[in-house]
């Protein structure tokens, strides 16, 4: 019996795009959620979000955006089932039949350079995933930090993926640090760039980073999610930091 089932190849467009972002949120009113979604807009056709059971005004913030097209409440949180929230998220996503997927952070602003060239990205038949480099901004938007604990920069963080409605989609049963695009996107044919996001979690007050720190190490007291190492440094006053400078 033959398989009538359409190949990727064939599924694959080279113009005519859309790009959805898609992000999973709890109580960001005072952080930099508004900011997030208003770049968003300026870039992106359409917004999904998954809203972790917040006690305030984050899902009042999130309709106010017009490309918000599906917003989906949970009831309680699942933010120490963390797969669970991140799959929930790409069913909800996945219902609206994109075409890409950018997976966002409600604390992550992409570079101008990346978001003149993201059309381009979508456009095209090669390649089905792209990956960026993430800057930890610490303690300020003017320097991130990058030492042998802090250095995603380094690497590829993949985040925009093309999105193929028969191709199978999973996620590790991890409870935090799970991957925010499912692992099976790793075998799709990918192109990384040397375009930025940059990464907002950390550019705050000390306060807020110590309140972090505490988080991780009652979340994972072991380290079995992430690295002991790294929650530690997060206390260091003198960590080392370099200047950032924003590309034309």
């Amino acid at each position: 019996m033959s398989d009538t089932s359409p190949s990727i190849s064939n599924v694959r467009k080279p113009e005519d795009n859309t790009l959805t972002a898609m992000l999973q949120v709890h109580n960001e009113e005072h952080r930099y959620l508004e900011e997030v979604l208003k770049d968003l807009s300026t870039y992106v056709d359409h917004i999904v979000i998954v809203d972790d059971a917040s006690t305030d005004r984050t899902v009042e913030i999130c309709k106010s955006f017009e490309k918000v097209i599906k917003l989906v409440q949970l009831p309680e949180s699942l933010f120490a089932e963390e797969w669970k929230l991140r799959s929930i998220l790409w069913q909800a996503a996945a219902s609206t039949s994109p075409d890409w997927l950018l997976a966002v952070d409600a604390d992550e602003l992409y570079e101008e350079r990346a978001k003149r060239n993201i059309r381009g990205l979508i456009n095209q038949n090669r390649y089905d995933s792209v990956s960026f480099r993430l800057y930890d901004l610490w303690g300020s938007r003017q320097y991130y930090r990058e030492d042998d604990l802090w250095q995603a920069h380094k690497g590829a963080t993949m985040t925009l993926v093309r999105f193929f409605k028969d191709y199978p989609y999973f996620y590790p049963q991890m409870q935090h640090h799970v991957p925010r695009l499912p692992l099976t996107c790793s075998a799709l044919p990918g192109l990384t760039t040397d375009l930025r996001i940059k990464h907002l979690g950390w550019s705050g007050p000390l306060e807020e980073r110590v309140e972090k720190y505490v988080r991780y190490k009652k979340m994972d007291p072991e380290g079995r999610w992430g690295n002991l190492a790294q929650y530690e440094s997060i206390l260091d006053l003198k960590p080392n930091l370099l200047e950032w400078k924003e590309e034309d």
